[in-house]
């Protein structure tokens, strides 16, 4: 039986981004392990997929000496398993684990890359993160940005070797549960119950965000461009936890988000379906991504959306096609693109129509699982 340990820096990239997968490759016949930080996702994780979590600390921050231990309790525990695969998420479980695999002379050392923080850095910061990059690539056997145009950015800034990267399928790093993520009666009635709750009328309309609360995914942008509206009978929900320690907003976008009432923050949610189908459109001014699942999620729930010019995005949303794009960072043509769903019925009825359809065809979790353990065999009997 092959053995394949997955890495991620923190448990909810286990247990949200790659949802059903470390499953679906245990019943394909793989001794399949996980590695992950600690926290109360472990539980569930090991729950739902009856596969233990080896706990290693991993800091998503900078911090040399905590990540050197992090390297050497890595190194031991691949060591000890001795993988005939080992499969990197997230950058420092990424640059630790490709690492350690290497050292140790794993054969398949994969490592797949869902969006780029070095994207939104510059000056030392960005050389520093430039070099991480490379050294994971250079340890890497191969590497898979989940989006095309992320695949093109690497190679233009030479992150890593043209020999060793591809992308999945069409993109993704997991798909989408379809039958998950499905209109339904049920979903319906509890996301009236989620407006009615919120103080929103039935013919208010609602725009909503689902993410982390932060700089880099657009949210100062998407704030301000809603208070431009300056319409009563619209709303803005946002979906997802502050982060304070990292990338926080700025002090004046927390109090409008705090004291206007026409802005409905409910933090974390394990179910985010009733809250997407709460929403009139889903806005995601996001600036760097991979491959954004929740574009995907908003799209599968028959929701049309306004998304950034950025990886990913605009490989789902077509603009003025099916959803519309504005560029980064641009809070004038955020508020142009809100208010011309707004106002714009028959699009936004055209796009909701037929969006799930085109989700099908390209992101179906389970082609995506299925090409995932292609490319595994692939290496496997490659490797013989």
């Amino acid at each position: 039986m092959n053995k394949l340990i997955r890495i991620t820096t923190v448990p909810i990239s286990i247990h949200k981004l790659l949802s059903g997968q470390p499953l679906f490759m245990k019943n394909q016949g793989f001794d399949v392990k996980l590695v992950s930080s600690d926290g109360h996702f472990i539980s569930k994780i090991e729950l739902e997929t009856g596969i233990s979590v080896k706990v290693i600390p991993y800091s998503r921050a900078i911090t040399p000496i905590a990540d050197l231990r992090s390297l050497w309790l890595t190194y031991k525990y691949i060591k000890k398993e001795k993988p005939q695969i080992v499969h990197t998420h997230t950058p420092k479980a990424g640059l630790i684990g490709m690492l350690a695999a290497y050292l140790l002379n794993v054969p398949i050392r994969m490592h797949t890359v869902a969006g780029l923080p070095l994207m939104e850095t510059r000056g030392i910061k960005r050389r520093v993160l430039n070099v991480v990059e490379r050294l994971t690539s250079f340890c890497a056997s191969n590497v898979y940005p989940n989006s095309n145009a992320l695949k093109d950015f690497m190679l233009e800034e030479q992150l890593c070797s043209k020999s060793k990267i591809k992308v999945i399928g069409h993109g993704s790093s997991n798909g989408i549960d379809l039958e998950y993520y499905a209109p339904s009666l049920d979903t319906k009635e509890k996301s009236d119950k989620v407006r009615k709750d919120l103080g929103i009328n039935e013919s208010d309309f609602v725009f909503g965000f689902v993410g982390r609360v932060v700089k880099d995914k657009g949210i100062s942008e998407l704030v301000k461009s809603f208070c431009s509206l300056n319409d009563s009978s619209t709303h803005l929900l946002i979906i997802g936890p502050f982060e304070e320690e990292l990338d926080s907003l700025d002090e004046g976008i927390m109090n409008e988000i705090e004291k206007n009432n026409h802005i409905h923050h409910v933090g974390y949610k394990e179910d985010v379906r009733p809250f997407f189908m709460a929403m009139n459109t889903f806005v995601f001014p996001s600036y760097r991504e991979g491959f954004p699942n929740v574009v995907l999620q908003a799209s599968a729930l028959s929701i049309p959306s306004i998304v950034s010019n950025i990886n990913g995005s605009n490989e789902i949303i077509n603009d003025k096609v099916n959803g519309l794009v504005v560029p980064v960072k641009n809070e004038v043509s955020l508020t142009k693109a809100m208010f011309e769903m707004y106002k714009n019925n028959d699009f936004r009825k055209k796009v909701s129509s037929s969006i799930r359809n085109e989700i099908m065809m390209k992101y179906d979790q389970k082609y995506i699982w299925r090409e995932l353990l292609k490319e595994y065999n692939h290496l496997l009997e490659s490797n013989v």
